[in-house]
């Protein structure tokens, strides 16, 4: 059963947590909408389903986020105990290490399997949610944005669309304008090829998975840049495959996609960084609380932020050595999370001993007799 103390430091430190945890997703919301926006004028998806991207992109950040947050608000919690003296009341009345350690400990059990949810399974499953949403979206040049009056970027084919009409349900175009490039032959010069057509029409196969326009009553020229040999072709109708229209440029890691039972029987070197540091996640949120408990022990006279400028660059030293193994295993020369995990002990080790040194009795000095 809880003591008193256990409640009041597990209320303190949770709502502290929790205040912390929303500011760091409202600025990492900030981030990734201009992030997604970005990718929205790009063409490299729709604009109709940017903010589902977003949330997801957001859900997936939270493997990253909850650790610091668990990390900064123990920190911020315990030192305003410590400034405002509740902390140096406690200890006189006779609580000792296991009286602070005992709540931060439930905390951080809270933590870490929120921590390993997020990272092992709801991250992935974020990831790919997003990509098939924009895969499904990008299947359709109606979904990418396509309307009437309007030029429209095909950035997977390097060219761009224009309609002048559009039918409502947008399955049938009027005059239409497709202008495209693609690389010359044997290093000869880029092409670029201009369709035109009196009418147009959106359909797709039987299995609903390819996308197809049909042109009808047009005209095709195929124009060599810095030549005079153009081809010039009158058609009645001309067909042409929308599936990859649009794909994402994104440059994320497909290993990141993978669902980390799959990802475990992986062995190349980005698989393998992908899940030591999956799995290492919620060990760092453990180093990280950790940490927090001697960095947080400050006097009332000490400067406010003094502390909080320590305890962030302990954060970044301690998170960029992670970075560093993960690179390591990333251009193949360490083939697990082992050196990730020795790096983990090692600062849990430091941090538990300055812990210990903090609450030992130092022994008076003799006087010189």
């Amino acid at each position: 059963m809880l003591s008193i103390l256990d409640r009041y430091f597990l209320r303190e430190l949770a709502q502290t947590v929790a205040a912390v945890a929303v500011v760091l997703l409202v600025i990492m919301a900030g981030s990734a909408f201009a992030r997604v926006l970005q990718q929205v004028a790009n063409g490299s998806f729709p604009a109709s389903v940017m903010f589902q991207v977003l949330g997801l992109n957001m859900l997936d950040g939270l493997s990253n986020l909850l650790p610091l947050a668990g990390f900064l608000g123990v920190f911020w919690s315990l030192g305003r105990m410590y400034r405002e003296s509740e902390m140096h009341v406690l200890a006189s009345s006779g609580m000792g290490p296991l009286g602070l350690l005992r709540p931060v400990a439930m905390l951080a059990v809270c933590l870490v399997a929120l921590v390993a949810i997020v990272s092992l399974w709801l991250g992935p499953w974020a990831t790919r949610t997003a990509d098939a949403l924009v895969a499904a979206a990008n299947r359709s040049v109606i979904a990418a944005g396509l309307d009437a009056g309007r030029f429209t970027e095909l950035p997977g084919k390097g060219g761009i669309i224009f309609v002048d009409s559009l039918s409502r349900d947008g399955s049938v175009l009027g005059n239409t304008l497709i202008v495209t490039e693609r690389p010359g032959k044997n290093n000869g010069p880029a092409v670029v090829k201009l369709v035109t057509g009196k009418s147009g029409q959106l359909y797709q196969d039987s299995n609903g998975d390819g996308r197809y326009l049909s042109l009808h009553n047009g005209w095709q020229y195929e124009i060599p840049l810095g030549a005079d040999n153009w081809r010039k072709m009158q058609y009645e109708r001309n067909d042409a495959s929308l599936s990859n229209v649009q794909n994402d440029d994104s440059e994320e890691d497909p290993a990141h996609t993978l669902d980390t039972i799959t990802l475990s029987r992986v062995t190349t070197p980005d698989g393998r960084a992908e899940f030591a540091w999956r799995i290492t996640v919620p060990i760092m949120a453990v180093v990280l609380m950790m940490l927090s408990l001697p960095l947080s022990r400050q006097t009332p006279r000490e400067p406010r932020y003094g502390r909080m400028l320590l305890a962030v660059l302990a954060f970044f030293l301690y998170f960029n050595l992670l970075a560093l193994c993960r690179s390591q295993i990333v251009k193949g020369h360490w083939h697990n999370a082992g050196p990730m995990w020795l790096v983990s002990l090692l600062v849990f080790a430091g941090a538990a001993w300055m812990f210990r040194n903090q609450y030992t009795a130092t022994r008076p000095r003799k006087g010189n007799a």
